[in-house]
């Protein structure tokens, strides 16, 4: 049985990273207003937030820049305008997905950059590939994560050998990432103490990125802090690809660290949040979601489905099952 003490008082490893740009820019192609960006910003600031992830590093060979908001690059430049010296204390995270960025070129050296920490997300097949992008970016001289994506459709043995992999890497966090919402407590649990077996080898840090398919992102990630998962995401209103991600309100309610001030983000979502959606931005839980986090699907057809305004939730369902 966990230690009730894990819960109920607060460690001081715990970090929060905002991640409604970056998850949330794939609702809305990351298409948010300069006031939207900089007032997130400062509310992570007062809210007492530790990193904001801005977005991706994204190559601009491959994707148009045309067709996407600006934080689906993040260039530095950008990233300036809005935090100029972060004199609130909140570091600056970027995403750098393996095989969709130019990291050689496009990720410069810490000291001629804004960026704090670069978040290597790759799926275990590309384990390899995320250790090249980590060891670039450590030689910069950033923070580095590896977020290992799409867990709930990896075998245990697996897992093993990209965490003794990773571990062996300069990487200073590795992240559990419940791509598919398709986990519960009980199961997030087990895959903790194999990730925590790494952690403690290697000494590394561990993070927790969650979906809300089932309605078990909070959850589960309550469940990680209890299990020694330090680095947490959570994005405002839940906002996200899909069914969203781990509620930032409800996670700086949960916490018991009294820097963690949520009545900010009440402010940040009556003001941005609720607008964003009243315009007709789309996401969140919603019966198409929960049946791929339960089959353990990726979102793709949910998605889809959403676009479409189908409402055939029954046959939606047959046809997902069809494809298992």
């Amino acid at each position: 049985m966990k230690e009730l003490s894990n819960l109920m008082n607060f460690r001081p490893d715990i970090r929060v990273v905002d991640a409604t740009l970056r998850d949330g820019g794939l609702v809305n192609d990351f298409f948010f207003t300069d006031e939207f960006v900089r007032e997130l910003y400062k509310t992570n600031g007062k809210a007492g937030v530790d990193y904001m992830e801005f977005g991706y590093k994204a190559d601009k060979e491959m994707f148009d820049v045309d067709k996407f908001g600006k934080w689906k690059f993040c260039n530095d430049d950008d990233i300036y305008e809005i935090v100029g010296d972060k004199e609130n204390g909140v570091k600056v995270a970027v995403m750098a997905d393996v095989g969709r960025c130019n990291f050689r070129e496009d990720i410069r050296p810490r000291s001629d950059s804004p960026i704090d920490l670069v978040r290597v997300a790759c799926y275990v097949h590309q384990i390899p590939a995320a250790v090249e992008i980590i060891e670039d970016a450590k030689a910069k001289g950033y923070e580095v994560s590896c977020n290992i994506m799409a867990l709930s459709n990896c075998q245990e043995s697996d897992i093993r050998v990209a965490l003794d992999i990773i571990g062996k890497s300069p990487a200073d966090v590795i992240y559990l990432v419940d791509s598919f919402g398709a986990f519960y407590p009980e199961s997030l649990a087990r895959v903790c103490s194999v990730y925590e077996e790494f952690a403690t080898k290697f000494n590394k840090k561990l993070g927790i990125h969650a979906h809300n398919n089932q309605q078990l992102a909070f959850a589960n990630t309550i469940e990680a802090v209890g299990d020694g998962v330090d680095y947490l995401d959570a994005t405002y209103g839940g906002m996200g690809r899909g069914a969203g991600n781990c509620q930032m309100e409800l996670l700086l309610g949960f916490l018991k660290n009294p820097k963690y001030r949520e009545i900010e983000s009440f402010k940040f979502i009556e003001k941005y949040i609720v607008p964003l959606r009243e315009s007709g931005v789309v996401w969140g839980y919603d019966l198409q979601y929960l049946m791929t986090g339960l089959l353990n699907q990726h979102p793709r057809t949910a998605i889809a489905f959403t676009k479409e305004k189908r409402t055939d939730y029954a046959e939606f369902y047959k046809e997902l099952t069809l494809l298992d």
